[in-house]
């Protein structure tokens, strides 16, 4: 439903506008997209309140939103800038409204989400049209609400299931809000009609409730468990403990005691670097999928996979989930029964949980058509190969499916570092190939590379994208080099790390800083569980085009040689007990470290955490500045999106490129060119990162 002003209007601010509906005043929240509580919308509804108390021809108000919902909450983008302090507050908006003699009620459609919940909270009633959505979201960006959500919905619905609600950020349905309590009516029809009618039957009330007037019990939740069960390593933790204290909070305390104890705990987090990075990455998330260029994006209702294996049953997963049918071809009938096996054994893990029911498992294997037969690719609209990491092989592949696939279809590539214009140009169809870089497992994982060549059609990249986005999947578009964005700028992180082991750390040592800095594995843990023969193979392939005069370790490729390739081989950087994936120190690596720093002549030495961190972190933010200056990736906050949701890099700190922000690009120019002095070439800075320096520039 989208709500119109169908009403003779006039304007109380450039973005709240004021109509009467006979002896009812309706205030409608103009401020597109999401009618955000800006400042000039908080200054529009306390004039229009104050309007429409002195109007002896009002009896009653209704707020609703214009548009396609009622409010999305505050201004994010306002945010640590003078208008999010300018009066008047939400809280003294809230304050007018529960201080009227009229009725206020809101009318929600689409959805109430943070400082908009609030604004209905403070509201006398609410209404709300079915399927619209109602939530406090504000952990999710580091933060708490901040507008006395934290000690009115506890007042409304009950401690527990509003500290479920704030805690876990996620909202509920219409029909839920309603048995909650959160609402007092609900309509399949016309929101605003039925506000109007609840509006009019309320005014003759001598009273009206207001949330803040009720009293609130701890109903029996243990707050002290409930911090307890916090995890410290998620990336909103200060948010979730924070929510935590303001919910108490509002059982301990008188309700403007709590609302200036909830306002603390919001000023705090929103001053904060976590806070900072997570709506960096909000906005970041939602930027990526757009591409400049145009385009026009087709339709895909079939999808064919070629390749059973680990990452071809994922990506199948990932695209019957979204209801998808799905053709996966594989060349022998052991392989397909295995990998068929592997995704009803991943369906009944998902089921397990609770996650999925018999029904749905069964529903989500019979979208995949297991095939032997190539032709039955032709079908498709779009297919993805997913096959060993060779070049030969993955142009023998292309070939086929050139000649097998309709006109029109797209031909992707789950390539995660090869050039895609090279296995472009073994078809006739360069246009119509592209790269889809899924991570496994690739029916979890959020980041999609969509890797665009020389000759790829605007239509083809745009189709993909949207794709991507049905699936749920975060799509970044890259360019063509080795390794993209993710996996080029992991070489430098690897590189580093094989040089400080030489140095004098230990592989523990270099994984604990790196996981207590907040990343999820250290880079050498990550290296077996990936596979150490993968990078193996690269460095062979790339040997022949290494700078001589550049220093090169030895210590992964003396590991490789043993035939120790990480968890699969029970043996890597670390050794693996049968069946267990903890990693556990090895002598036998310590000695390979130590005969490789013998015989590059290096002397070992103490070295610190800060060291390990500093080095690695700075080789993420050096190269990801040369991607960007290169035009592989259109933006730097690509490269964040990257690194956080495909490497691990802790959200709170908002990515690699956001890193280097926080610290100064002047002090990380600094930082890098001391390395340069220390340790080489190896450490030349970026261009780019240069040029902003020089500018003065906080920003990439």
């Amino acid at each position: 439903m989208t709500v119109t002003v169908t009403q003779p209007s006039d304007d109380v601010s450039s973005t709240v506008r004021y109509a009467l509906h006979g002896r009812v005043a309706v205030m409608f929240l103009d401020n597109p997209p999401v009618n955000g509580l800006g400042d000039t919308v908080r200054a529009g509804l306390h004039a229009g309140l104050a309007r429409a108390r002195a109007d002896a021809g009002v009896d009653a108000v209704v707020i609703v939103g214009a548009g396609k919902a009622f409010c999305g909450g505050a201004d994010i983008r306002q945010f640590n800038t003078p208008a999010a302090a300018a009066k008047p507050m939400l809280r003294d908006v809230i304050a007018a409204i529960e201080a009227s003699d009229k009725p206020v009620v809101a009318a929600i459609h689409g959805f109430a989400l943070g400082g908009g919940l609030e604004l209905a909270l403070g509201c006398h009633y609410r209404v709300a049209q079915a399927g619209a959505r109602l939530g406090l979201p504000e952990v999710n960006l580091g933060l708490v609400p901040g507008g006395g959500g934290t000690q009115r919905l506890p007042r409304l619905i009950g401690v527990a299931p509003a500290l479920r609600m704030i805690q876990g950020g996620a909202p509920v349905d219409a029909a839920a809000a309603l048995a909650a309590g959160l609402v007092d009516a609900l309509t399949d029809g016309d929101v605003l009609d039925l506000a109007l009618s609840y509006a009019r039957d309320r005014a003759a009330q001598a009273t009206h409730p207001v949330v803040a007037a009720r009293s609130v019990q701890a109903s029996g939740v243990d707050f002290a468990a409930e911090r307890a069960r916090l995890n410290p390593k998620a990336r909103n933790a200060q948010a979730q403990q924070a929510a935590i204290d303001c919910v108490e909070a509002a059982t301990r305390l008188p309700m403007a005691a709590g609302l200036d104890e909830e306002r603390r705990q919001f000023d705090t987090l929103v001053a904060g670097d976590a806070s900072k990075a997570l709506r960096h990455l909000f906005f970041a998330e939602k930027e990526a999928p757009r591409v400049a260029g145009g385009g026009r994006a087709g339709t895909v209702e079939r999808v064919g996979i070629l390749g059973a294996g680990t990452m071809g049953g994922g990506i199948a997963m990932a695209f019957s989930n979204a209801g998808y049918a799905v053709t996966l071809y594989e060349r022998d009938q052991a392989a397909l029964d295995r990998g068929m096996a592997l995704i009803r054994k991943n369906y009944e893990i998902t089921a397990a949980k609770g996650k999925l029911d018999a029904a749905g498992v069964e529903t989500r294997i019979a979208r995949i058509a297991p095939s032997l037969d190539i032709q039955d690719l032709a079908a498709a609209d779009l297919v993805i190969e997913a096959v060993f990491e060779d070049m030969a092989v993955k142009q023998s592949v292309f070939r086929e499916l050139d000649a097998v696939c309709k006109a029109g279809a797209i031909l992707a590539t789950n390539t995660s570092r090869l050039n895609i214009d090279e296995i472009a140009a073994s078809t006739a169809r360069p246009e119509a190939v592209i790269g889809l870089h899924f991570f496994s497992p690739a029916n979890v994982m959020k980041l999609l590379e969509v890797v665009r060549g020389a000759r790829t059609g605007a239509d083809v990249i745009a189709t993909c994208m949207a794709v991507a986005q049905k699936i749920g999947k975060i799509p970044v578009l890259v360019g063509v080099c080795e390794g993209f964005v993710g996996n080029r700028m992991l070489t430098g992180y690897w590189r580093e790390a094989g040089f400080l082991l030489e140095e004098g750390a230990s592989p523990q040592q270099i994984d604990g800083a790196l996981t207590r800095f907040g990343m999820a594995m250290g880079p050498l843990a990550m290296a077996d569980l990936a596979g150490m023969d993968i990078n193996w193979a690269t460095r062979k392939r790339l040997a022949p085009t290494r700078p001589a005069h550049l220093r090169y370790s030895k210590v992964a490729d003396r590991i490789c040689e043993l035939g120790r390739f990480g968890q699969k081989t029970q043996a890597g950087y670390y050794r693996y007990e049968p069946g267990s994936r903890q990693p556990l120190p090895d002598p036998v690596v310590d000695g390979i470290i130590e005969a490789c720093a013998r015989e590059a002549g290096i002397v070992r030495r103490a070295v610190s955490d800060e060291e390990i961190v500093e080095r690695c972190m700075l080789a993420l933010v050096n190269e990801g500045a040369q991607i960007i200056d290169e035009g592989i990736a259109q933006r730097a906050s690509d490269v964040d999106v990257v690194y956080v949701h495909g490497y691990g890099f802790p959200g709170a700190r908002g990515g690699p490129m956001f890193y280097a922000q926080t610290l100064g690009l002047a002090a990380t120019l600094a930082k890098i060119r001391a390395l340069r002095q220390a340790h080489g070439d190896h450490w030349k800075p970026a261009a780019l990162l240069e040029r902003k320096a020089a500018e003065g520039a906080a920003t990439f």
